[in-house]
Parts: structure tokens; sequence; C-alpha cells
């Protein structure tokens, strides 16, 4: 069985992510969806929070694909998170320039780590390539339309999590 590793903070999971996830499904028997806990980064929605959003979104993912999607938090390096799911590939979305030099870093010292792990790099549909949860974020503080960007049911949480008493 080959399983995959799509790594991420996904605070809030995007149209991009789930293009990602949708071509990572073609590659793989199983996809694993490693939720990070990056306390460097501050995320706006908690752990909980992120993992029901991501669940939600795979359940039809899944049924499409017919493969199985599931979410795991984790904390470790991503090299042994790869390892404690069982992952012979890391799945990793690119955006631009500026992604792959950090992401060839990456490769590198992953490689060093354990090199059974393979890393695949993904683009998303050129029209959700721009995407990223901290605009996204932005967009919808300033009370702008994220509709473009993420599902219904993420707009809402963005919406209810930025609304405030007048």
């Amino acid at each position: 069985m080959r399983i995959g590793l799509y790594p991420g903070t996904f605070d809030p999971i995007t149209l991009g992510h789930i293009d990602i996830i949708r071509r990572a499904a073609a590659l793989v028997d199983r996809l694993v969806i490693g939720v990070a806990i990056n306390r460097d980064k501050r995320p706006m929605f908690d752990l909980d929070e992120r993992v029901a959003m991501i669940e939600a979104e795979c359940v039809s993912l899944s049924e499409q694909t017919g493969i199985e999607i599931v979410v795991h938090p984790f904390e470790n390096l991503l090299i042994d998170c790869a390892r404690d799911v069982g992952a012979s590939i890391i799945v990793r979305g690119l955006r631009a320039v500026t992604d792959f030099e950090y992401e060839f870093q990456m490769v590198g010292m992953n490689r060093a780590l354990d090199d059974s792990v393979e890393t695949v790099f993904l683009m998303a549909e050129a029209r959700h390539q721009a995407i990223a949860s901290k605009l996204v974020k932005e967009i919808a503080r300033l009370g702008g339309d994220v509709s473009k960007f993420v599902t219904a049911p993420v707009r809402h949480a963005l919406i209810e999590r930025f609304d405030t008493p007048k």
C-alpha cells in the first residue's frame, strides 16, 4: 500500500489545499493529511477546529476518489511523522519560486534523515496557485469576500471568527 503524507498548518484549509489533496489522492492508496502543531505560527484556528474543517472537506473527496483520507495532527519532525503513519511519499504544494527554494532545502534535510521517503511537489490549478491561508485570513479580517478561496463552511468559520459586536 502506497501511503502519502500531505503536511501543513491548514489555518484555514483553502481551495488550493483541496486541489492538492485531490491530486495527491490520485497518486497513493491512502492519504494522510498531517496537521502541523506549529506554535511559532500562532494559528488563528486551534488544532481541533482545523482538524474538524479538514475532515469535513475530505469526506466528499474520499468518496469521489475512492481513496482513504485521514487527518493526523503532529508536532514532531515531518520525517518522523512520515514514519509514524507509514508514508513513503511526502506531498508538498508549490505556488511560486520562493516556495521552491524553501522546499528544496527541506527535501535535502529530510533525505539526510531518511532517504527512503520521497517528496513529490504538486502545483494547484492556476486559479488556485496564489491562494495563501495568511492572505485569506487578512481579506476576511478586513471584511472582504473570501468565497473564491475557501469553501462555504470555511468562509462561515472565518466570518464568525472576525465577527465583532458593533
